[in-house]
């Protein structure tokens, strides 16, 4: 449950290259870099509801570990794909509806910070949140 709580974007590492890697286009991964995500998450048991708010949109996801889902990014690309604990950390494996590709997420606690890291065609950016 160390997952609960709202957490607040608190820095960005290598994002815009995985939004370019991604397929966003500029003016999107400059709005995207400044989005001020804030990320709530219960967690009871294996479901989680997960509440994402940014200057673009607002969110609720509700999702079951290893149970399939489907997923909108907020430049609006669609993915299907699960979300599992391995450990402390949640691992996501997303597949893109439009090409086929892979896109693979983490979440970990990390001292007193949310840690994501996304992997996609090769490129790995992280988002750091806090409390």
């Amino acid at each position: 449950m160390a997952f609960n709580g709202t957490w607040k974007i608190d820095r960005n590492e290598n994002y815009e290259k995985f939004m370019e890697a991604m397929g966003v286009n500029m003016m999107k991964r400059k709005l995207g870099a400044h989005d001020n995500l804030k990320i709530t998450i219960q967690q009871d048991g294996n479901k989680f509801t997960v509440k994402e708010s940014s200057n673009f949109r607002t969110l609720d996801i509700e999702f079951t570990l290893g149970v399939n889902f489907q997923y909108s990014l907020a430049d609006g690309t669609e993915l299907t794909g699960s979300w599992n604990m391995e450990g402390a950390k949640l691992v996501g494996t997303f597949t893109r509806k439009d090409n086929g590709k892979v896109l693979t997420a983490y979440r970990e606690i990390i001292g007193d910070e949310l840690v994501q890291t996304y992997v996609y065609e090769g490129v790995e950016a992280k988002r750091i949140f806090k409390r």
